[in-house]
C-alpha cells in the first residue's frame, strides 16, 4: 500500500516542478522585457532631443551644467544663464515686469521651466505679445533682462535660443519642446511655492 502511495506522489512532484520552472521562466522573460523597454525608452528620449535640436535652427546647447545650492551670488557663463549652481529657492513661474535674480531663475530651469527674457526697452506691444505667448502655460518664466544679447532669449536647462522677432515660430516650438522636456534634471518638481509674486500666470 505504501509503495502505491509513493508512486502516486511522483507525478504530482513532477507537475509541481514543471509549474515552478514555468513560473521562473515567465518571470525571467518579464524582467528581460522590462529591461529592453527601459533601454528603448532612453534611446527614444535621446533621439527625440537630438531631432529637436537638429530641426530648431539656432539652438545652442551647453552641456555639463553644475547642479547644487548656494546662497552666494553666482557668475554664470551664459547671459541669461542656462544652468549651474543656484539659490535653494526657485522663482515661482509666471510673468514678471521686473528682472528676477539669476540664481532663482536657474533653480526654476532645473525644475523643467522655460525662461523667456527680453530687452527692457522693447516696445510695449512686443512685451504684450510675449505675455500672450506664455500666459496660461505652466512651467514658464517671463521677465525683462538688462544687457540681453538679443531682443528675446528663450532658455531651458542647458539650452538657449536667441530671436529678434516675437513672431518667430521657433519661439513657440522651443516652448512646446522644452517645457518639462527631456533636458529637465528634476521633472515634475514644483514651479510654485518658491519666491516671487508674478503679475500674471
Amino acid at each position: 500500500m505504501a509503495k502505491k502511495t509513493a508512486q502516486t506522489k511522483q507525478p504530482a512532484t513532477r507537475n509541481a516542478n514543471k509549474r515552478s520552472a514555468w513560473w521562473q521562466s515567465l518571470w525571467l522573460w518579464a524582467i528581460v522585457g522590462v529591461v529592453v523597454l527601459a533601454v528603448l525608452g532612453v534611446l527614444l528620449v535621446q533621439q527625440t532631443a537630438t531631432n529637436s535640436a537638429a530641426t530648431l535652427a539656432g539652438l545652442q546647447s551647453f552641456s555639463g551644467q553644475q547642479r547644487g545650492h548656494t546662497t552666494d551670488p553666482v557668475q554664470y557663463q551664459q547671459i541669461p544663464p542656462v544652468g549651474g549652481m543656484h539659490n535653494p529657492a526657485w522663482q515661482n513661474c509666471g510673468i514678471y515686469d521686473a528682472p528676477i535674480a539669476n540664481e532663482n531663475g536657474v533653480h526654476t530651469l532645473e525644475h523643467g521651466a522655460v525662461w523667456i527674457t527680453y530687452q527692457p526697452e522693447l516696445p510695449p506691444a512686443t512685451v504684450d505679445a510675449l505675455r500672450a505667448l506664455v500666459r496660461g502655460r505652466q512651467y514658464t518664466l517671463l521677465s525683462p533682462f538688462p544687457g540681453l544679447p538679443a531682443p528675446v532669449v528663450a532658455s531651458a536647462w542647458g539650452l538657449q535660443l536667441k530671436v529678434d522677432d516675437v513672431a518667430d515660430p521657433r519661439l513657440a516650438r522651443f516652448l512646446a519642446t522644452y517645457i518639462q522636456g527631456p533636458q529637465t534634471p528634476e521633472p515634475g518638481a514644483s514651479c510654485v511655492g518658491g519666491i516671487g509674486q508674478p503679475i500674471d500666470s
